[in-house]
């Protein structure tokens, strides 16, 4: 979870309940239940994943829902904020996105003159041919 850029805490769930009051996550005090496990992290989507493929290999954690911003989340919640791209990969894909137009004109610029080049050279071939 490090390696994401979140956290892990064990926590009381009368404690945890407490430190939620207040909180746009408040609607999550519902699930503390039994033995808890937080996750967190300031990338809305990197804990989810982190946790999803941990509960992945290891039955004996179960995920019960989240929260994203004020929003609670239940498993299935849990589980599509996980398969969303992270924010890096957003990132890289609007930066890639934003490419791609200028190296499509800057190649169709440049095509009309490399065929006009190599229409010469067969022209100037022949010629000498001839």
């Amino acid at each position: 979870m490090r390696e994401a850029g979140g956290s892990v805490r064990v926590a009381k769930n009368r404690l945890a309940k407490i430190a939620l009051e207040g909180t746009p996550s408040a609607s999550i005090a519902d699930l503390l239940q039994g033995q808890t496990v937080l996750a967190y992290s300031e990338d809305p989507v990197a804990a989810a994943k982190v946790a999803e493929a941990y509960a992945k290999d290891n039955a004996k954690l179960v995920i019960l829902g989240g929260a994203m911003g004020e929003n609670p989340l239940d498993r299935a919640g849990v589980t599509a904020v996980a398969a969303m791209p992270s924010r890096e990969e957003l990132i890289a894909d609007i930066v890639g996105l934003l490419g791609a137009p200028a190296s499509n004109l800057a190649g169709a610029i440049g095509a009309p003159a490399a065929n006009i080049a190599s229409i010469l050279t067969t022209i100037e071939e022949r010629a000498e041919a001839a």
